[in-house]
């Protein structure tokens, strides 16, 4: 993988870690720094190796949203037609590579969470969140709607009454506000949070691969689709796991009383 600037990209094991790399401006994303994302996800997506992703932001935040203080001729605040292609064809292509990518994407939120970094954190499977950590859509407060696919993504999350009150009146959501409306999984100390990340993950990554793939790809195609059609998708994915040499070794195990490491295939 190619050396990045504005994103720090590490593997252990089975698991990789893409941090954002701008603790001066809280992780503030530009325009390097999304394109660069894009990159390093489709590299780790196609990396067999690689079964759980970690994305988090160096530093005392994730990220506060688009940096709005970059140059007009590299990202930020754009205005006219160019706002609308950054959008399309830069932070799109981010978004969708985590969202529909075939490894479990992980985002551990270590403080602020905020404007289209939020974004990046709800496209992904999972959200751990440190006790002092926040999410925010300022957007409302300059003038601005909630892009990058936050209205798909949070509607889908916590409903549509609750996602337009967080989006027009700018709340910060605490981490057990988040926890108790469905925009996190766990909550863990803020002075363990490393740790409890980095355990999480790698049970996570231990688990059988073709499991984590095919029931994020069933749960993203049930979000658009009848129950009849979700059963049919469901049925050809099941075909899949079972035919996998890991599946019959596994039962054999399950009832020999013995830990199989799964291969993934």
């Amino acid at each position: 993988m190619p050396e990045f600037e504005t994103l720090n990209v590490s593997r252990t094991g089975h698991v990789a870690r893409v941090a954002f790399n701008r603790p001066a401006s809280l992780n503030a994303m530009d325009g390097q720094m999304r394109r660069e994302l894009f990159a390093a996800a489709r590299e780790l997506n196609l990396d067999a190796a690689i079964r759980v992703v970690v994305l988090t932001g160096e530093g005392r935040a994730f990220g506060a949203g688009a940096d709005l203080a970059e140059d007009s001729g590299s990202g930020g605040l754009m205005v006219g037609p160019q706002t609308r292609d950054d959008l399309i064809h830069e932070f799109k292509p981010g978004v969708l590579a985590i969202a529909e990518g075939p490894k479990v994407w992980v985002a551990p939120i270590n403080g602020p969470c905020a404007g289209i970094s939020k974004s990046y954190a709800m496209a992904c499977d999972l959200v751990l969140m440190s006790d002092s950590a926040y999410l925010y859509q300022p957007f409302a407060a300059i003038g601005l709607i909630p892009d990058g696919g936050s209205t798909w993504l949070l509607q889908k999350l916590v409903g549509s009454r609750r996602a337009y009150e967080l989006m027009v009146l700018g709340e910060k959501v605490g981490a057990e506000k988040a926890l108790e409306w469905g925009l996190a999984n766990r909550v863990f100390p803020a002075d363990s949070f490393a740790d409890e990340v980095a355990f999480f993950a790698e049970d996570l990554a231990g688990r059988s691969p073709l499991a984590l793939r095919y029931t994020k790809e069933a749960l993203r195609f049930a979000t658009t689709a009848s129950l009849g059609d979700t059963i049919v998708r469901e049925a050809q994915l099941q075909e899949v796991c079972i035919a996998s040499e890991d599946c019959p070794n596994a039962v054999a195990a399950f009832f020999s009383k013995e830990t199989y490491v799964w291969q993934g295939k």
